[in-house]
């Protein structure tokens, strides 16, 4: 992993203290920043006709816990409760209130059908992982243009760098395709964007920003120190 910078070694260094004491401090315990209206903010990025309130509430909960480890105002909301004939990613800059980008994402082979319903932090589960997650590095590799993601919760997506799980291009994740198959193709467990959105999503995102991937799994909710 190539470092660019100071910031970029101060940030992995937090994210390693961070999972040393085994969770984030809560919100109150961090300094003082500016309260966000999650309501008004909802309206403003003009995002009601596309992603649920609570999906958008619980996303901007972690984005403000885990803000001193993010350089871009920038979050991605993954709604894995959608089929995947939808557009269920969403990019939204929340500096400016505006959505920047929707699309289909492809999730994990064992992860369901057309619809994501099972999920893991496993090493060959081939399944997607939940939770929040700051983007890193981009790469080429054998999807071309990528993304490194890592995962900020114990246990729940903790792996993903070891299971390189990332964003990356994908043929089989187009509307034809769908229409072909009834569903998109699966990834390994990646959040797979179509090929031609694929490089201006990335550079949009990259190198400290906020995803937040949600599914309906209770599990998650229980366990996830970011929500709870």
């Amino acid at each position: 992993m190539k470092l660019s910078d100071d910031h970029t070694v101060l940030k992995i260094f937090l994210i390693a203290q961070l999972f040393v004491l085994g969770s984030f401090k809560p919100a109150e315990d961090n300094p003082p920043s500016r309260s966000i209206d999650i309501q008004l903010l909802y309206k403003d990025c003009s995002v009601e006709n596309l992603l649920s309130f609570d999906i958008f509430r619980l996303a901007i909960t972690g984005f403000e816990k885990i803000n001193e480890l993010q350089n871009k105002k920038i979050i991605t909301i993954i709604d894995y409760t959608l089929p995947s004939d939808q557009e269920r990613f969403f990019v939204i800059d929340l500096d400016k209130k505006m959505l920047l980008y929707k699309s289909l994402v492809a999730h994990g082979r064992n992860s369901g059908e057309n619809r994501a319903d099972s999920f893991s932090n496993t090493s060959e589960s081939l399944k997607s992982c939940l939770g929040f997650f700051l983007t890193a590095e981009t790469y080429y590799g054998k999807h071309g243009y990528s993304l490194k993601l890592d995962g900020l919760e114990r246990g729940i997506n903790d792996n993903a760098r070891q299971r390189s799980i990332v964003i990356h291009g994908a043929d089989y994740v187009s509307l034809s395709f769908a229409k072909q198959h009834g569903r998109l193709g699966r990834s390994w467990g990646c959040p797979a964007l179509p090929v031609d959105c694929t490089k201006q999503i990335i550079d949009q995102i990259s190198n400290g920003s906020c995803i937040f991937i949600y599914g309906n799994d209770p599990e998650y909710f229980k366990t996830s120190k970011l929500l709870n």
